[in-house]
């Protein structure tokens, strides 16, 4: 991802995020990550403090589209951002800096920027959907050179469904591809084999939702 001046994402950077999630429960134990392919050190626990504001239209255009707009504080790429629909194996996420926020609980006001951005699948009036909570630990698998070849995060997830006024919590996994990971399709499923092996043993198991947005929409 590209860097703005301020070491935040530069405006309208994005790249496809490549990536595998988890359902685990509050006491499992983390995996063991040594059989992975090209991973020689797992990095100290870094913890960060997230809080999504998600968006839709009242007919849920975006949604429908599978987009999802989110403005999100705290964590390395803090700001608004705009996901798209799966492609290649991923899905592209496109950043912007998050601008002047005067009160988290707020309901956000979308920049026109990402108005724009969105204008070819849904037109303002944009209304809270969804605010997801994270207390996120995440953790570097790195090379022998010290190249980030994924990252692991440890979620403990807290949402509430803005237009149904439903709360949820839940704990999850995620495993995403880092610049020194595998680039080619064969080399991308032998290493999240290996992460689904090793997340099986610790006691995970696939992801029932796609995202954390969908999990806290009920989907």
């Amino acid at each position: 991802m590209s860097a703005g001046p301020s070491g935040g994402p530069a405006s309208g950077a994005s790249n496809v995020e490549i990536e595998s999630k988890y359902d685990v429960d509050d006491d499992t134990p983390l995996p063991d990550w040594s059989a992975l392919p090209g991973v020689v050190s797992v990095g100290e626990p870094e913890p960060r403090d997230l809080d999504a504001r998600y968006v839709d239209t009242a007919h849920h255009d975006l949604s429908r589209k599978g987009i999802a707009v989110r403005r999100r504080r705290g964590g390395p790429d803090e700001g608004w951002h705009v996901k798209g629909p799966r492609e290649g194996g991923g899905r592209r996420e496109t950043q912007w800096p998050l601008g002047e926020v005067a009160d988290d609980d707020a309901d956000p006001v979308v920049p026109a920027e990402i108005q724009e951005a969105v204008s070819a699948w849904a037109r303002p009036p944009f209304l809270p959907l969804a605010r997801v909570r994270n207390q996120r630990t995440a953790y570097a698998l790195t090379d022998a050179e010290g190249a980030l070849v994924a990252e692991f995060v440890d979620d403990r997830v807290r949402a509430r469904d803005e237009r149904r006024g439903v709360d949820s919590s839940w704990r999850e996994w995620e495993v995403e591809l880092g610049p020194a990971g595998p680039s080619d399709d064969a080399g991308r499923a032998k290493f999240f084999a290996a992460v689904d092996a090793a997340v099986a043993a610790a006691g995970g198991r696939p992801a029932a939702s796609g995202s954390k947005l969908g999990r806290a929409l009920g989907h």
